[in-house]
C-alpha cells in the first residue's frame, strides 16, 4: 500500500508513503482538486516535505567535523519511503528513521515523524524530530505544499491573491539564486499580495513569522480557497514557477531556511540551523491547513 486516504463528509486525502507527500485533497460535495497534480514539465511534485535542511545549500554542499557532504536543495526526505507507525480513524503516523544510505550522506541519526489528522475541512500537520544518540543532531525542517489555481471554472490565475493575517510589518527576505542575501532584508506591511506570474520572477517571496500566523489564498470572486495557520512556524516561502505558466501556487511553512550567501558551510553554523544536542531530545512543529469551500 502507498498510499493512506483519509476521509470525512467534508474531504477525501491521500498520502503517498514516499515522501509522505500530500497528494491529494477533494471536496466530497463537488469533487474540486485543492492539491497540484504534479505535472512533470512544469513542477513534478505535490507537497514536499522538507528535511533534514531547507532551501538551497551554499554550492550544495556542507561541511560537518573537518569532512564534506554533498546534498541537493531541500534534503532527501521527499525522497524516500516512510513506514506507517500508527494510524487509526482520520490520523496517521508516518516516520523516517536513519539508516547506512542517509548516513553516507547526512552525519546524524534522526528519527522523523509527520502526523496527518483530517478534522472536518482541516489537515492537521505536525512534525516531529527525535535524537536517537548522544551525539547532537542538527537539522531544519518544512513544508512545501502546492494548490491548484484557479479553484473554479469561472476563475482565472490572477483572480488571487494572497493574505497575510495579522496585518502587521514582517522581515521579507530576498534571495540571490536561491540563497539568502542577508544584507538586504527589510521590514514591509505587504499582507495583501496580488498573484500574478511576475510576482515569482526573483524566487519565492520568504517572510520571517513570529507567533500565530494565517497565510491565505484568497479571491474576491469566490469563498473557495486555502488557509495555512501556525502557531510556531519561523518563516514562509510563497512560490510558484517562472516563466513557466504553473497554475498552482505554494504557501510553505518552515523551520529553517537556505543558506546565507555568505555562509560559512559549517553545518552547525548554517542559518536558523535546529539543533537537539542530547538522547531523546525532541522537536515539534506544527501548521493546519483548511480548505474552504
Amino acid at each position: 500500500m502507498d498510499n493512506i486516504s483519509l476521509e470525512n463528509e467534508y474531504l477525501t486525502a491521500s498520502i503517498n508513503l514516499s515522501g509522505a507527500e500530500l497528494v491529494s485533497v477533494k471536496d466530497n460535495n463537488d469533487g474540486t482538486e485543492y492539491m497540484w497534480q504534479a505535472d512533470p514539465e512544469v513542477w513534478g511534485r505535490h507537497a514536499p516535505v522538507l528535511f533534514p535542511f531547507v532551501g538551497k545549500l551554499k554550492d550544495d554542499q556542507f561541511t560537518y567535523e573537518d569532512k564534506e557532504f554533498h546534498m541537493t536543495q531541500h534534503g532527501f526526505a521527499r525522497d524516500m519511503k516512510f513506514e506507517v507507525a500508527e494510524q487509526s480513524g482520520n490520523f496517521v503516523s508516518l516516520v523516517l528513521k536513519s539508516s547506512a544510505e542517509t548516513l553516507a550522506k547526512y552525519p546524524f541519526e534522526f528519527e522523523f515523524y509527520i502526523n496527518y489528522t483530517l478534522d472536518k475541512r482541516s489537515i492537521l500537520v505536525n512534525y516531529q524530530v527525535i535524537n536517537p544518540s548522544d551525539k547532537t543532531l542538527y537539522f531544519s525542517v518544512g513544508a512545501h505544499p502546492g494548490f491548484t489555481l484557479p479553484l473554479g471554472e469561472d476563475l482565472k490565475y490572477s483572480d488571487y491573491y494572497f493574505e497575510l493575517s495579522p496585518d502587521i510589518e514582517r522581515y521579507r527576505i530576498p534571495l540571490d539564486y536561491s540563497n539568502i542575501k542577508p544584507a538586504e532584508h527589510y521590514s514591509t506591511k505587504e499582507n495583501n499580495i496580488p498573484i500574478n506570474r511576475e510576482l515569482f520572477k526573483d524566487d519565492a517571496l520568504i517572510f520571517e513569522l513570529e507567533g500565530a500566523n494565517t497565510i491565505s489564498i484568497k479571491s474576491d470572486k469566490s469563498t473557495r480557497g486555502v488557509d495555512i495557520s501556525s502557531d510556531n512556524a519561523e518563516f514562509v516561502g510563497l512560490w510558484s514557477t517562472y516563466p513557466t505558466d504553473g497554475q498552482f501556487v505554494c504557501i510553505e511553512p518552515w523551520w529553517g531556511t537556505a543558506d546565507k550567501v555568505d555562509a560559512s558551510g559549517k553545518f552547525e553554523e548554517k542559518f536558523a540551523i535546529k539543533h537537539l544536542d542530547n538522547q531523546n531530545d525532541e522537536f515539534n512543529a506544527n501548521y493546519t491547513i483548511t480548505f474552504r469551500a
